[in-house]
């Protein structure tokens, strides 16, 4: 067994809890791209365009993140596509955020007031125009509380990419405890640093919801 002090556990956990911060944003801000793509798609007046959106959609919101994970990970080689963890992870995070954001977001939209449309199209605006800047901010201050909560699960989620072998914060605590057989220890740090990076942001989503209540 080798000798790991407390401080030197705590210190390997920080260091890699900023890959799992990394991933978190480099796949929410992603997911992001991609979600308000898909929100387009899905409220477009195409049927053809709206029913592939909602296919997209069912598909990452109906399968497990890990199955998602394997299949970019195992199956892109398959297809001639060398790809790393980091990659893997980033891509398999980016279109599992991209669903539920863009499912996030059309509730906001629909929730804005028809009259609010209705104005933008009587003032001869685009409607891309309309969605973009006249419904979307709406929108998007509506469903605030819930992305920062979707958020919030996004943090744990990217512990299941230490199973395809992305060096994050379990994937340093596995390696850590078996090196040093104290798991109690090893896995209790992992929990107080996961509540210390989630419960900002719960709190805050639950600020954000009193806030637009009031």
């Amino acid at each position: 067994m080798d000798d790991f002090s407390n401080a030197d556990i705590l210190v390997d956990l920080l260091l890699a809890a900023r890959w799992t911060l990394a991933l978190t944003l480099v796949a929410f801000a992603g997911g992001g791209i991609v979600g308000l793509a898909m929100l387009t798609a899905r409220i477009d007046t195409r049927p053809w365009l709206r029913r592939a959106a909602m296919g997209y959609i069912s598909l990452f919101q109906g399968t497990p993140l890990l199955l998602q994970l394997f299949l970019v990970f195992f199956g892109l080689p398959l297809l001639g596509l060398e790809i790393e963890p980091w990659t893997a992870a980033t891509l398999g995070l980016t279109l599992y955020a991209s669903a539920y954001l863009a499912e996030i977001w059309r509730g906001g939209v629909e929730a804005v007031p028809k009259g609010q449309w209705e104005a933008a199209a009587a003032l001869g605006l685009h409607p891309a125009v309309r969605l973009a800047f006249v419904v979307m901010p709406q929108a998007l201050r509506m469903t605030l509380p819930p992305a920062v909560g979707f958020l919030v699960q996004l943090v744990k989620a990217t512990a299941v990419t230490s199973i395809i072998g992305f060096t994050e914060m379990m994937k340093t605590a596995n390696a850590i405890n078996n090196a040093t057989f104290e798991p109690f220890k090893v896995y209790g740090m992992v929990a107080v640093i996961y509540f210390a990076l989630c419960f900002p942001l719960t709190s805050y989503a639950r600020w954000l919801e009193r806030a637009s209540a009031r």
